[in-house]
């Protein structure tokens, strides 16, 4: 009997081989991920009943907290979703990308850059524009995102170890980040406070202008991952066998890097340099998938959405009345899994 299922779409051209595991993983991520998020649609400064939160759902006209329910919290939740899988996924890509466990965008300067770029762009007048700064903001990101991981590349050469490649986003994220610290230090004071809170990571007061600003990078790049996953498995077996199996090695690299570069560098445009959700989730999606990205793909956005969307509620709800970042959590779990990481894979 087999234990997977073969998905084939566009007329057979593009098929994926998920084992029954994957399935019942993702399954029960879902459900997670969708239970968490009426969990955090009936907690605030308030505790609301779920079935309250469904009244004002499907039958707004008949509710008093419609208002809190839509504007408020659910902007703010669909939100966390779109930016934990984005930066989930981008870092399983780049990940897959260097064949190396470490990888991930914060870690390898590419947050870094695309917070420096959005910095300079809010310091240079962007902040007075309102919420038409929010497009070109993304877009400067999303440059800054792209020149470190050009950079990167270019530093690394030949024979890209994992200490070396470590060491040299390490080096870059220190430099961008005494680059944005400047930058703050010469800017002016409304405009280094509203820095200040998105550097951090956080989705407060999030509306949905954010998520329609988010939501084309995602729907576009996280299917986009999935049909390029049977590329880094192919990837991973080395560049001599994937040349000699018909891969185009470099231009496969090229696309992997812009779509990492293009989900991390909204995701930071759009909710902040939130930190380690790109190390954290991957790891955590590996050991509950089989092998295959195919399976990694999905598995990892749910899991990245998960992982924002608690360190969100915990910011809004675990010290009332004061609302503090998601980042603060998401870098307090982090950090020390990064440490063991290194550990591990000490060379």
């Amino acid at each position: 009997m087999s234990r997977s299922v073969v998905l084939r779409v566009a007329n057979g051209r593009l098929s994926l081989r998920l084992e029954h595991r994957t399935l019942a993983v993702t399954l029960l991520l879902s459900l997670a991920l969708a239970a968490s998020a009426m969990i955090s649609l009936s907690l605030g400064s308030q505790a609301t009943p779920p079935t309250a939160v469904l009244e004002a759902l499907f039958h707004p006209a008949r509710s008093d907290i419609a208002l809190i329910v839509h504007e408020i919290r659910l902007p703010r939740i669909v939100l966390a979703i779109l930016v934990g899988a984005c930066l989930g996924v981008a870092g399983l890509l780049l990940q897959g990308l260097v064949r190396n466990p470490l990888a991930s965008p914060d870690v390898i300067g590419i947050t870094g850059g695309a917070s420096l770029a959005a910095v300079c762009f809010l310091a240079l007048g962007g902040a007075a524009l309102g919420e038409a700064w929010l497009p070109l903001a993304a877009l400067a990101a999303l440059a800054g995102a792209l020149s470190v991981a050009l950079l990167i590349l270019s530093l690394s050469g030949r024979g890209v170890t994992p200490a070396r490649l470590v060491l040299i986003g390490i080096g870059l994220a220190a430099a961008l980040g005494a680059g944005t610290t400047l930058v703050l230090v010469l800017a002016a004071d409304t405009t280094a406070m509203q820095a200040y809170v998105w550097l951090t990571g956080s989705l407060y007061a999030a509306q949905w202008r954010e998520v329609a600003g988010l939501a084309p990078w995602a729907l576009v790049g996280l299917p986009l991952a999935l049909a390029l996953s049977r590329r880094l498995d192919v990837l991973a077996l080395g560049d001599e066998l994937a040349t000699g199996l018909g891969t185009a090695v470099r231009g496969t690299r090229l696309a992997l890097l812009l779509l990492a570069v293009a989900l991390a560098g909204s995701a930071v445009a759009f909710a902040g340099g939130l930190s380690f959700v790109g190390l954290l989730a991957p790891h955590i999606a590996r050991r509950l998938v089989a092998r295959g990205h195919a399976g990694l793909v999905p598995a990892t956005a749910l899991i990245g959405a998960l992982i924002v969307l608690h360190a969100d509620l915990l910011g809004r709800i675990a010290f009332l009345p004061r609302d503090l970042p998601a980042g603060v959590f998401v870098a307090g779990i982090g950090a020390p899994f990064f440490v063991y990481l290194l550990h591990r894979w000490r060379t």
